[in-house]
């Protein structure tokens, strides 16, 4: 069995041990819908992205080696040894704010007020492609976005302006917030798309809605 092999069925394990479909990993990493199924049934593309590789680990809370990359661990394990002071990282702050997204009314992110904050290293933020993003912390609440987001998890959203693309946006619709996964229609039109399939698509028009940011990140219990 080829390590490539191994990496792939690593990955389609954590997905069905996690519950999360292939065509959203893949729509997370800002793929088409059938790229890691093609990348686990076809061998297409032979290996991951590093970029992709890293994303994937750290929303399974896995090390890179499982899909394919180095054992990042073996570095720490030397950093532990070293009796050299560790070099001084830059941290970003980024602000929790106390709104729900997907029930209740909801101001924009702006107009809150912190409580509380996340601290992430520069580089880390550099390696994620969020170099210069506008970060703010909200929490999911309710089960529509099951198995991907969870009621509790929280969720970072990138506010800086950005050309519009398909994925997971938190949006605003009258008074409420939501985060969904939306979709371009045409004409002007959107897909409000929930992952959980209990609940029913919701198409809008597209100056109905106000796009508060793109989820690009969340944590949340085990």
């Amino acid at each position: 069995m080829t390590a490539n092999t191994n990496e792939r069925e690593r990955l389609l394990e954590l997905a069905q041990a996690g519950g999360v479909s292939l065509a959203s990993l893949s729509d997370m990493i800002g793929r088409n819908p059938s790229y890691l199924q093609q990348f686990i049934r076809k061998g297409s593309p032979r290996k991951l992205e590093e970029q992709d590789r890293r994303t994937l680990a750290s929303f399974f809370g896995v090390d890179e080696s499982e899909l394919g990359g180095p054992d990042t661990r073996i570095a720490e394990k030397s950093y532990a040894r070293s009796s050299r002071a560790p070099v001084r990282a830059d941290w970003v702050d980024v602000p929790r704010l106390d709104i729900g997204a997907s029930a209740g009314p909801g101001a924009l992110p702006d107009a809150e007020v912190p409580f509380d904050a996340f601290r992430f290293s520069k580089r880390w933020l550099t390696e994620q492609g969020l170099e210069g993003a506008q970060l703010s912390a909200i929490t999911v609440e309710g089960d529509s976005m099951e198995p991907l987001l969870r009621d509790g998890d929280e969720i970072l959203v990138d506010r800086a302006p950005r050309p519009f693309r398909d994925g997971v946006h938190v949006v605003r619709l009258g008074d409420t917030l939501m985060v969904k996964r939306v979709a371009s229609q045409g004409a002007g039109r959107l897909a409000l798309l929930s992952q959980n399939l209990a609940y029913p698509p919701v198409e809008v028009s597209a100056d109905e809605v106000e796009i508060i940011g793109r989820v690009v990140w969340k944590g949340g219990r085990i």
